[in-house]
């Protein structure tokens, strides 16, 4: 009988169990992989579910994620803090077994997958990051990063574009300790997908410059066993397993069809499956001693104490290297970074030199590079426009990984998933670039990467119209203000040179989420500042140019726009008689999770009338300046030309400033 494994099949009756008992979930995945995850979890995968962070662990990835019971079964059978009863709690609230796996909620979950092809990109960052990692500590004797990364992905993962952008360039790095198994069951939601996917993706991966072990029957367990065998002797290369599956295998009238793929199986069919599997038992019911072969706490144990034994050596061999490698593993900064990086901050204040922002962030990156060599960068393709390299930026390259820079191409989605799983992997810390306007590509995988909770970096340059002659396809109007609105996601547009080497201290700094670093184009004219001012910059928003008494009105602003607003209130004062204060606010929810006798003193809740003023859409910043309040920005599309004449044409000016707020103070008087 092919499905004859009871330990294969007591995943199947968990998962087919629990998707029953919730009457909701995806079932057909789960059968239909369970041999392949048998072999894989029983003879190769080297963890501690004792000590799911164990650092040398291998890593599994289920990229496609609504499989999920599959990985909750495993977990739970090989011995993970994941019991029967929080199988039966599968998609309930709260429960730790969600729908799809979530990071941080599920012990053993290595990364949040369910989006589609995300999860095989985070699988090529924890690839990348093992390799880069291991070319900087190891020694001969002494490899203390030496792992695998597995991810199991279907053919909608590999329909996904994402996944030509992360295998491509996992080809061209030599990610040989990368093993992705294709679940070639020929089926997603609308049915048989030879209908829509006909490419050949054994070619497609062999283009790569993957090694491609093709036509493994997937529910043959000497041949996945051979597979895997054969792919961990490949040198220099990632490896595809073909694996050819029957989705909702072992269901007598689902197996094989798309009917099994994202509905419960049904009592009758269930009982049908049990018959058909040789599987006499209640349903979450699991014999002992397929419970105890399924065990892997005590291997995992002996594992983890190898690898102890190891770095006790490497550490008496090694301190130094091996001090750092701790430090870095554990997400600890330097304990003089603080006030090095104030040092910074003032030195950067003190030049009061004109210059765009991206240029005081590849100042910044020049400076925390030295003092974090943790920090790794990248850029879709514009290096040179980004302006993320720095002196001591040396590139990854298949034959030499000891690097800090990843050149990632034209590969904005790819490259920000990518970022996810270095920073998941732990031991470095990654930033990533492109146009702020690109970072429409690589929205999910930002979102996915403030859904978890990830200290990832993401740098985007040309931030307005300010960024000229390419036009409107290239200058952002919507984008700030949907960032700004992700939840968990920190926004920073610093306005000069000091500004920016706060924004990125803090950012550096944070470690419960990832922060966008929006930056200018164009040159912009330093600010002066008292070192009170300058130290409320990490609040996200402070009084820069305060009044004498009271204001009649607030001009707040970000970026770019902070010269121009200081203008507009210099002359309101002198040459109107109107008492205007500006607020630098470069990070709206930084500001908003400070306290509220802080954010009153900023922004005082009787003075009504107030103006924002920035070069992005209008409608972000009512929250801010109320009914009584005026906004100029945006609500169109931007055009051709200059930035200088843009500013001029879409009246982000001096003049217009001035006259927003003789409007607001009109507009006060009528409330």
């Amino acid at each position: 009988m092919k499905f004859s494994n009871p330990m294969a099949n007591a995943v199947r009756a968990l998962c087919m169990d629990a998707v029953e008992k919730a009457q909701s979930g995806h079932p057909g995945a789960p059968l239909g992989m369970a041999d392949i995850a048998y072999t894989l979890w029983t003879k190769h995968l080297r963890h501690n579910p004792s000590n799911p962070d164990w650092f040398n662990r291998d890593r599994f990835v289920l990229s496609n994620g609504h499989g999920s019971m599959l990985l909750y079964a495993l977990l739970h059978l090989t011995g993970y803090d994941l019991s029967i009863d929080d199988l039966k709690r599968f998609r309930q609230l709260h429960s730790k077994t969600p729908g799809h796996p979530e990071y941080s909620y599920t012990p053993g979950v290595e990364t949040t997958t369910g989006p589609l092809g995300q999860g095989l990109a985070n699988a090529v960052g924890m690839a990348i990051a093992e390799k880069v990692l291991a070319a900087q500590f190891n020694k001969p004797e002494y490899a203390v990063v030496d792992h695998y990364t597995y991810c199991f992905a279907g053919d909608g993962c590999l329909m996904e574009g994402i996944s030509h952008e992360a295998c491509s360039l996992a080809g061209t790095l030599g990610l040989e300790k990368l093993i992705v198994f294709w679940d070639d069951n020929g089926i997603s939601i609308d049915g048989e997908v030879k209908g829509w996917f006909t490419d050949d993706t054994q070619a497609r991966f062999q283009a790569y410059g993957w090694q491609v072990i093709a036509n493994v029957d997937g529910h043959d367990h000497e041949a996945i066993d051979n597979a895997i065998l054969e792919a961990k002797k490949c040198a220099g290369k990632p490896t595809l397993i073909c694996c050819k599956t029957v989705i909702g295998a072992g269901s007598p009238n689902k197996a094989g069809k798309n009917s099994s793929h994202g509905s419960p199986l049904g009592e009758s069919e269930i009982r049908a499956t049990r018959k058909a599997l040789n599987w006499h038992h209640e349903p979450f019911d699991i014999p002992s001693d397929i419970c105890n072969e399924w065990d892997a706490r005590e291997a995992g144990a002996a594992w983890e104490n190898e690898w102890n034994t190891l770095f006790k050596r490497f550490n008496e061999a090694h301190p130094r290297l091996a001090s750092e490698f701790t430090r870095r593993t554990v997400g600890q900064l330097p304990e003089d970074f603080s006030q090095s990086a104030n040092s910074f901050i003032h030195s950067a204040q003190a030049e009061m030199q004109p210059m765009a922002t991206r240029k005081a962030s590849q100042n910044a990156i020049e400076f925390y590079a030295n003092l974090l060599p943790e920090i790794i960068g990248g850029s879709a393709d514009l290096s040179g426009s980004n302006l993320t390299m720095w002196n001591s930026s040396q590139p990854i390259t298949a034959e030499n990984a000891s690097g800090n820079y990843l050149f990632y191409g034209v590969r904005e989605f790819g490259m920000t998933a990518i970022a996810n799983g270095i920073s998941i992997h732990s031991g470095l810390k990654p930033f990533c670039a492109t146009f702020l306007i690109f970072m429409e590509y690589a929205r999910n995988a930002v979102r996915m990467a403030a859904l978890m909770g990830l200290p990832n970096i993401f740098v985007y340059t040309h931030d307005s119209i300010g960024q000229g002659e390419d036009g409107p396809t290239h200058q952002p109007i919507e984008q700030l203000a949907t960032l700004r609105m992700t939840p968990n996601l920190d926004t920073w547009r610093p306005c000069d040179a000091a500004e920016t080497a706060v924004a990125w201290k803090i950012a550096l700094m944070r470690s419960n989420g990832p922060t966008a670093l929006v930056f200018s184009r164009q040159s912009v004219k330093p600010q002066a500042r008292t070192d009170d001012q300058l130290h409320k910059i990490e609040r996200g928003g402070y009084t820069l140019r305060p009044c004498e008494g009271e204001p009649d009105i607030i001009l707040i602003a970000t970026g770019s726009e902070v010269p121009l607003a200081v203008e507009a209130a210099e002359q309101l004062i002198n040459l109107h008689d109107i008492k205007a204060s500006v607020v630098s606010l470069p990070s709206p929810s930084v500001f908003l999770r400070q306290e509220s006798t802080y954010q009153e003193q900023v922004l005082p809740p009787h003075v009504t009338c107030r103006l924002a003023i920035e070069a992005a859409h209008v409608d972000y910043w009512h929250k801010f300046v109320g009914p009584a309040g005026e906004i100029l920005g945006l609500d169109s599309f931007g055009e051709s030309a200059p930035g200088e004449v843009l500013f001029s044409h879409f009246g982000i000016t001096v003049d217009n400033v001035i006259a927003k707020a003789r409007k607001a103070l009109a507009k006060r008087n009528t409330f």
